[in-house]
């Protein structure tokens, strides 16, 4: 265990349900309860998979309170609370340390980006303000900017700053990471078909998408690994691959939220400019589902 570690296994980058153009509280709280009696580790509310950056700013705020609510400790709950306005990232992120969420994710700066110095300073400038542990949030192929293994490495003398979600899909650079922090981070996969990957490379466990709808079965992914029992570990992981890939065939979180629906929470609503799958894609993914025998 590293120096905070928040969790270990999975955790669950949970879809915000919407109904009639808001958030679907009956259909959130059913999920929760599924992930939660499924044996993850975690729920991490408004994120990406979540469409934070179109909630709007009480939404989320009291998505994150509901939701701190409705765990009620049961697993850790981690709120998405980054942003590209640093001074608004802190507010956020005091407000979800003040109402209970367990750590904090906080995605690099998108749009206007930064240089090395200026993701170090933005994370460094949160991270001073809270008193909760941080997960720094690499996904480049959405923001543009790629935090360096290097700058990690200096992120990771702060107390606060206990592990990184890594979403580069970049192995080299994960393995590159994991050599130079060792036990100063906890390092989380990003992405669902590098789990087993990024956990033989030291990694804690795993930020999912896919647990959205096969919490089991990745909760079972980690432990078989942790175990001991990489074959089986193994097995799972290519054993979902193309519901994975099905998952990602548009942008997240388009067809997972169209997953969940077909499991029967909440309906198949984004916000733009987030629009429902096309059918050739939506086709894709309910073979996927029904050859896992999700549906």
């Amino acid at each position: 265990m590293k120096k905070n570690t928040i969790f270990k296994g999975v955790a669950t980058a949970i879809v915000t349900p919407f109904k009639n153009g808001n958030i679907d509280y009956d259909a959130f709280d059913r999920l929760v309860e599924w992930q939660i009696k499924s044996g993850v580790s975690g729920i991490v509310v408004a994120g990406t998979t979540g469409e934070g950056s179109t909630l709007t700013d009480k939404e989320h705020r009291e998505l994150i309170k509901h939701c701190v609510e409705t765990v009620n400790g049961r697993v850790k709950v981690i709120a998405g609370t980054g942003s590209n306005d640093t001074a608004y990232a802190i507010s956020l992120s005091k407000y979800a340390c003040e109402v209970g969420a367990d750590a904090l994710l906080l995605v690099t700066p998108y749009y206007n980006k930064a240089t090395q110095n200026g993701l170090y300073e933005s994370f460094k400038a949160i991270a001073d303000e809270v008193d909760k542990p941080c997960i720094l949030y690499n996904v480049p192929s959405r923001t543009g900017c790629n935090i360096k293994p290097e700058t990690v490495v200096r992120l990771a003398d702060h107390k606060n700053i206990v592990a990184i979600k890594e979403a580069s899909g970049d192995i080299s650079q994960v393995a590159e990471l994991a050599s130079l922090v060792g036990d100063k981070l906890d390092i989380y996969s990003g992405n669902d078909d590098q789990i087993v990957p990024i956990l033989s490379l030291g990694g804690s466990g795993v930020i999912s998408v896919l647990s959205n709808v096969c919490p089991k079965e990745t909760a079972k992914m980690c432990d078989a690994f942790f175990e001991g029992d990489i074959k089986t570990a193994r097995e799972l992981q290519l054993k979902y691959l193309e519901l994975i890939n099905s998952l990602f065939c548009e942008v997240n979180p388009i067809p997972v939220k169209c997953a969940v629906s077909k499991l029967g929470f909440g309906e198949n609503s984004l916000r733009l400019p987030l629009t429902v799958m096309e059918e050739n894609n939506e086709a894709r993914l309910v073979k996927a589902m029904q050859d896992n025998g999700l549906i």
